[in-house]
């Protein structure tokens, strides 16, 4: 069911520029596993695999240029969700023994543009709060 937080055209553009950085990820070698997992810890964009390491993906979109909005939001509370629901991925998946990181699709698709500029933000940062001796 839709989320009637967000407009739909919002949830368009977002499921827009997952998809691109999906298909970004798979242009670097590698492997997406899972896609807009949901947890009572909180959502994961995506989940690829880089060689063993696995890799948890956050997607921030923008319609402007400057990425420096996007790349801000990812903040404290943000990423004590994220480490949640990855800590709870991993346990679920029988993971906890492989090594795991998280990184930052930062996507600005202009109107009118063809196709996004992507910027990847690798280990963008730490797993934080309780779990972060998992990381």
């Amino acid at each position: 069911m839709p989320s009637p937080k967000k407009p739909w055209w919002r949830r368009w553009f977002g499921t827009r520029s997952e998809r691109a950085a999906a298909r970004f990820l798979r242009g670097q070698g590698m492997r997406v596993v899972a896609w807009n997992v949901s947890l009572p810890q909180g959502e994961i964009d995506i989940v690829a695999v880089d060689g063993r390491t696995v890799v948890f993906v956050e997607v921030r979109s923008t319609e402007d240029e400057d990425l420096s909005g996007p790349a801000e939001s990812v903040g404290a509370t943000k990423q004590r969700k994220l480490t949640g629901a990855a800590l709870a991925f991993l346990k679920r998946k029988g993971l906890l023994e492989n090594p795991a990181r998280f990184d930052v699709l930062l996507v600005s698709w202009p109107e009118g543009q063809r196709e996004p500029r992507i910027e990847h933000v690798r280990q963008a940062f730490e797993a934080v709060g309780r779990w972060q001796m998992y990381s």
